[in-house]
């Protein structure tokens, strides 16, 4: 057994020591729950919150967040062999030990939505419970929900419903259950990659576990005599002081409805005129190997902000922008300009005919989705002529309309064998990445 796992009947069970080992090597970054307005947290049976996130719920509660628990099933199929009465029953009272288990945990004034779906069988019922979720996420502004990769199904049903029915700005995160005993922190389906951190101080551990033992149904025998559903091994991961949540991306590219909202609530939605754009733009115009080119093309350029200064670099400039009202302001701010066009297109389209020697990507891949990103990949690479120059220019956070953060869309562009690293610069919350064709 090697000190890291043990068996549980047929199933090999992980250790928590293995986990916690991995974790002090991962060093995931910090997980702040306060941070938003109003958390939707989804459950696919009662106790899942509790186990997964109990901590959390109460960092976010203190820091005056609206949370609001939706709880997909009743959990009456916990031990199986039980008949139609005993079922209700079983529901009944797992009903009634969360309301306990939330009271005991501090959290006693969150509301409560029960769905009532068929418990172990939520993967057959995801398009009825995506449905529901959406008009209780729409005003939300972040999620929890049972991790996508968890091993249970109904927790991956969970998860998948709710990141189908988030709104664009709204951050998903998935909280694992049976990943801790069932799985191994060396198995690749691990996202460390979108892993993050909760460290809890005593108190919240202390009352995590005070709700923990209110769902006695599910720590005593069956009424069969059979074991527990939440055996002690399964209990001694959920003493960790700690709690692990996986950035839940999007599926496809955030919607292009999502920005002309924003150009149409403000003149300047990206606050081009702040320090950290300035300074972006600086940077990025600074890390251009050559003083002059011959043909540019900067998709997504918003206002034309970038425009303006990449302009006198190039004897040619083709700019698209897909959102109508950001390209008519941004063809009035270079009008004028010789050699610059605008075209109102998104990505992959737009590329001009012939070939380029500088393509920038400023804050524009990783709002697209991978098929996106290989199809403009693809083009940009034969466009662009030996010794051309592709710039990346991100912000090192995620945003929440995003598929993925700028390290992973780096590592996209990164790959191609085409293409060569130049230029690297590393801000406190930016990246300018200069990439040469070969």
């Amino acid at each position: 057994m090697s000190g890291t796992a043990q068996r549980d009947g047929a199933r090999e069970i992980t250790s928590p020591e293995h986990w916690s080992r991995a974790l002090a090597e991962q060093l995931p970054p910090a997980f702040d729950p306060g941070g938003y307005q109003r958390i939707l947290v989804v459950a696919a049976h009662p106790d899942d919150e509790t186990l997964g996130v109990g901590g959390a719920l109460r960092v976010a509660h203190r820091a005056g967040v609206a949370i609001t628990l939706v709880v997909a099933t009743d959990g009456e199929a916990a031990y199986p062999g039980l008949g139609p009465e005993q079922r209700r029953e079983l529901a009944g009272v797992r009903r009634a030990e969360l309301h306990s288990a939330l009271r005991r945990g501090g959290l006693g004034d969150v509301p409560v939505h029960w769905l009532g779906l068929p418990d172990s069988a939520l993967a057959e019922h995801t398009g009825e419970l995506t449905e529901r979720l959406t008009g209780l996420l729409a005003d939300a502004d972040a999620y929890l929900a049972p991790w996508t990769g968890d091993p249970h199904p109904d927790h991956r049903a969970a998860g998948r419903a709710a990141a189908a029915a988030a709104p664009p700005t709204a951050y998903g995160w998935g909280y694992p259950i049976w990943m801790w005993p069932w799985m191994r922190p060396e198995d690749p389906s691990v996202s460390w990659d979108r892993a993050h951190l909760l460290r809890l101080d005593a108190a919240d551990l202390a009352a995590k576990q005070a709700a923990r033992s209110c769902f006695v149904s599910q720590v005593s025998r069956a009424p069969s005599g059979a074991e527990p559903v939440l055996s002690p091994e399964m209990l001694a991961h959920s003493d960790r002081a700690a709690e692990l949540v996986f950035r839940e991306p999007r599926q496809g590219s955030a919607p292009l409805g999502r920005f002309a909202t924003l150009y149409a609530a403000g003149a300047d939605p990206w606050r081009d005129r702040s320090w950290y754009e300035r300074r972006k733009r600086a940077v990025l115009t600074a890390s251009l190997p050559r003083e002059r080119y011959r043909h540019g093309f900067e998709p997504g350029c918003g206002t034309g902000a970038l425009t303006l200064e990449l302009a006198p670099r190039c004897e040619r400039l083709d700019s698209t922008e897909p959102v109508p009202e950001a390209a008519r302001r941004a063809r009035r701010a270079t009008a004028g300009l010789p050699g610059v066009r605008i075209a109102e297109t998104a990505l992959p389209a737009g590329v001009p005919d012939g070939q380029i020697d500088l393509a920038v990507f400023s804050e524009v891949l990783y709002y697209l989705d991978d098929d996106t990103v290989h199809d403009t990949l693809e083009t940009i690479v034969r466009a662009l002529e030996p010794g051309g120059d592709l710039v990346l220019a991100h912000w090192r956070g995620w945003p929440a309309e995003a598929p993925r953060d700028e390290a992973t869309t780096a590592a996209l562009v990164r790959a191609r064998p085409e293409l060569v690293d130049l230029v690297e610069h590393v801000d406190e919350d930016f990246v300018v990445r200069v990439l040469r064709r070969r």
